[in-house]
């Protein structure tokens, strides 16, 4: 699938611990490398606790700081762009669709003096299924969005990117792929008890970091490179294997 070189971008990322805080310093880097408008904008609302040092991307000084104000306040200064970030849970429709709703550029004579709209990018880094749910929910009504999720365990995990264009499911979201995340046996983060949030899944420093390049990957090829053909990956880290799947090009029938 092609995707614009020049179009203005923003890119909204849910999730700011294990594989967001390592999606975020290799994605300041290529959107500062980028010759267009850019925002980023990171959405969290927990803050840096002593366990989290060891997985995530955070040091003792970020202990008691807000997730996503550490890192868009570090990478923005490093890079010299907009800090922009949510210090809180995005867990309604309304929200959500607000910060996705794309804004309208001036794009000059570059395109003849019209008005040209956003492209628009949402990362899931979330760890419940809650939140994907809404993210599900907010994609199929969008008219166009690109939705990449990233999930994973102690070592294996995913990667799913959901495209729509003119209202229409181009490449299918992680909520159809995997329908089992759309079952209601989940809880919003606000919604969890002291002791239910002090139990999560275990996952490791190397399937956040593998998940967190394979978002980065997919954003490259769709930004930089103008093309993503892979729908989704899935990855070992015990074995050290990556698996695409590829979107296969249809074939054009010629008249006879």
């Amino acid at each position: 699938m092609k995707f614009s070189k020049s179009r203005p971008v923003k890119i909204v990322q849910l999730g700011a611990g294990g594989t967001g805080g390592h999606i975020a310093p290799h994605l300041y880097r290529l959107l500062y490398s980028l010759d267009r408008p850019v925002r980023y904008i990171i959405c969290d609302g927990d803050v840096v606790e002593e366990k989290n040092l060891v997985r995530q991307n955070f040091t003792p000084a970020d202990l008691g700081e807000n997730k996503a104000q550490v890192l868009a306040e570090r990478y923005s200064a490093v890079f010299g762009m907009e800090t922009e970030y949510v210090p809180d849970f995005v867990e309604t429709e309304d929200r959500l669709i607000e910060l996705l709703t794309p804004q309208r550029w001036n794009a000059g004579l570059y395109y003849n003096g019209r008005y040209i709209t956003e492209m628009v990018i949402l990362l899931g880094a979330v760890d419940n299924n809650r939140s994907r749910q809404l993210c599900h929910t907010v994609f199929k009504q969008a008219r166009e969005l690109i939705y990449i999720d990233s999930g994973n365990g102690e070592y294996t995990g995913q990667v799913v990117c959901g495209v729509r264009r003119g209202g229409k499911t181009c490449y299918p979201p992680i909520g159809t792929v995997y329908p089992e995340v759309l079952e209601e046996t989940d809880k919003f983060p606000t919604e969890l008890s002291c002791a239910e949030a002090s139990v999560s899944a275990p996952q490791s420093m190397a399937a956040n970091i593998t998940a967190a390049t394979a978002v980065v990957d997919m954003v490259y090829n769709i930004l930089a490179v103008g093309e993503s053909t892979v729908r989704k990956i899935t990855f070992s880290t015990n074995t050290v294997n990556v698996r695409p799947e590829i979107q296969k090009s249809k074939r054009r029938r010629t008249a006879a």
